[in-house]
């Protein structure tokens, strides 16, 4: 059964390698079980559940168009007889199968939705964030007011349309928004059938880069160095206390940690550990800190949401151990500095941040953190992220096999897109991307519904190429 059966009765634990070490839990909800625990239509309906409460109280989608197009695609076929009901009231989704199985995953507020029996079957206080709102007629990049027109002559603009045109081309992709910032302004943006600019859209791994860049603004700070050992209590007895920082930003930790990505990985394996901390309402960030060694690190890049899950430990680590409350940081630190107002950061039942894919943000706010990089980690001229923080992220990791993955970025090292080989990218599943070519002074956001997913890569190719043909390259020094 998953954790997040209905029996309500608390068990007093403590677990001192846990960012939270002694809480009193609901029966209902786990800290890390050592494996999966759920059958694959337990944890596929707690995904599918999750996903449809997320389109609705965080998105605002209707519940029809976002179960056709987002949640039915998500975990489960869509061919499976799912039925689902949204309980306004309790601001929560239940999803059944046939047989009588059901999940349930509830709203928080801020927190977002959460694979969650009752609201007293999470092991944490939701928080209600403030946010440090710009007055009306803020220019962009921090407010929304664009001001004249802002293509420069040089931009060829029966190109630059073309792009936009192309992005939407295909109805079958879903793409629910498209924009293009060059030199710092938006010259171009759309949005698809129901979006908008100030709806948050599913975002799935370009969390990974924002969890990235909350480490960088530690290490910016002097809490962390990246090449240090990660400071993770119970890896110094083992062989895992050779695994450092930049090991988990290249993630490349070694790390036993299951994922259908794995070029070894076989249903006969089980349930991924990847998709697992999404749909099993654990602690997920105890649940990656406790795998064994697999790898001596720095050997083996694979694609596993254990690393980047345990950069979140450590941020929460440090966030917490200075006093500072951790729910709101990321809105501190960051959002509010950029303009990122949409931004809705999921956790699991503990109020970990599951930043390998459960994060929600506008168009618009996934923009400003890609111009964040296209101008090397500067903000209105202060410098918010470590200089060369950019280049490393932007660098080929050392252990994968191919030049396609950096630092919690994908890289365009290997040209599968029509950009130049130095850009790189945020990538989320479906679709979701943020361009970075520093080379043309741009950034290039689409993002798209899941099942549309499979097929938005010829209509993206062919934006960029007129994008490209559109864009001249930075002038020379």
């Amino acid at each position: 059964m998953l954790p997040t059966r209905l029996t309500l009765w608390t068990v007093s634990v403590c677990i001192a390698s846990s960012v939270a070490a002694c809480v009193s839990l609901p029966r209902g909800v786990e800290r890390a079980p050592p494996s999966p625990r759920g059958t694959r239509l337990e944890l596929g309906l707690a995904g599918n559940a999750k996903v449809l409460c997320s389109a609705v109280f965080v998105s605002g989608r209707d519940a029809g168009e976002a179960w056709e197009h987002s949640a039915q695609a998500a975990w489960m076929p869509a061919d499976a007889g799912l039925r689902w009901r949204v309980d306004a009231e309790e601001r929560a989704v239940h999803v059944s199968a046939p047989e009588g199985t059901e999940r349930v995953a509830r709203y928080f507020g801020d927190q977002g939705c959460v694979i969650a029996a009752t609201p007293g079957s999470i092991a944490f206080t939701p928080e209600r964030l403030t946010h440090r709102f710009p007055p009306p007629g803020t220019p962009w990049p921090v407010g929304d007011d664009l001001g004249p027109e802002a293509i420069a002559p040089d931009v060829d603009r029966a190109h630059l349309a073309a792009a936009v045109d192309a992005a939407f081309a295909d109805p079958a992709a879903l793409t629910a928004a498209f924009i293009v910032v060059h030199r710092g302004k938006i010259i171009a943006e759309r949005y698809g059938a129901g979006a908008s600019r100030d709806m948050p859209l599913e975002s799935w791994s370009m969390g990974k880069s924002l969890t990235a860049t909350l480490l960088g603004l530690l290490v910016k700070q002097g809490v962390y160095d990246v090449q240090a050992p990660a400071p993770v209590p119970g890896w110094a007895a083992d062989e895992r206390r050779a695994i450092r920082i930049i090991d988990l930003l290249h993630m490349s930790s070694g790390l036993r940690f299951i994922s259908s990505h794995d070029p070894d990985y076989t249903p006969a394996l089980g349930y991924a550990d990847h998709d697992y901390i999404y749909t099993g309402g654990i602690d997920a960030f105890e649940y990656s800190i406790r795998k064994p060694a697999q790898f001596p690190p720095n050997t083996e890049g694979r694609y596993r949401n254990s690393d980047p899950l345990t950069i979140g430990y450590l941020v929460r680590k440090a966030v917490e151990a200075r006093g500072e409350d951790y729910l709101s940081f990321p809105q501190r630190a960051l959002f509010d500095r950029l303009g990122m107002h949409h931004m809705v950061l999921e956790t699991d039942p503990f109020g970990n941040f599951l930043l390998t894919g459960h994060d929600y943000g506008t168009a618009r706010d996934w923009a400003r953190l890609g111009l964040l990089y296209q101008q090397d980690g500067v903000w209105q001229g202060e410098r918010l992220l470590p200089e060369g923080w950019t280049t490393l992220v932007s660098t080929p990791a050392p252990a994968w096999k191919k030049p396609e993955y950096g630092g919690l970025f994908w890289l365009n090292r290997t040209g599968d897109w029509p950009v130049p080989e130095s850009a790189y990218l945020m990538i989320g599943a479906s679709g979701q991307k943020v361009f970075v070519v520093p080379s043309h002074e741009l950034v290039v956001v689409r993002m798209g519904h899941t099942r549309g997913g499979p097929v938005h890569a010829a209509s993206l190719k062919a934006a960029l190429k007129e994008l490209m043909a559109a864009v001249p390259p930075k002038p020379a020094p």
